[in-house]
């Protein structure tokens, strides 16, 4: 069980659909806010905080044009409201050179 409000890494995030959902959802959500073009490839890593529904906070991997970047998402959910909303979306950096999708 969580702790409410402490964040805590979320395991084997790589392979959960719900994760990945979540931070194609905020690639989107970017892509209108911004008129960008970015292309989601994969969840690098992702942290959660039980607040009223949940934050993650999700490191993934974009295509910007041919560069391959590194972007920090933080997406609030209540699912019992089917409520989701993009609170935070950022560049980190360049992908390391050696990550495949």
């Amino acid at each position: 069980m969580a702790t409410v409000g402490g964040i805590r890494e979320v395991q084997g995030n790589q392979n959960s659909l719900d994760i990945e959902n979540l931070a194609r959802f905020a690639v989107d959500d970017h892509n209108k806010k911004q008129n960008s073009v970015l292309q989601f490839v994969k969840v690098v890593n992702t942290k959660e905080q039980v607040v009223a529904g949940t934050v993650y906070y999700i490191t993934l991997e974009a295509l910007d044009g041919s560069q391959k970047k590194v972007y920090e998402a933080k997406v609030w959910e209540k699912p019992w409201l089917n409520f989701k909303e993009v609170q935070d979306f950022k560049l980190v950096g360049d992908a390391p050179s050696g990550s495949t999708a």
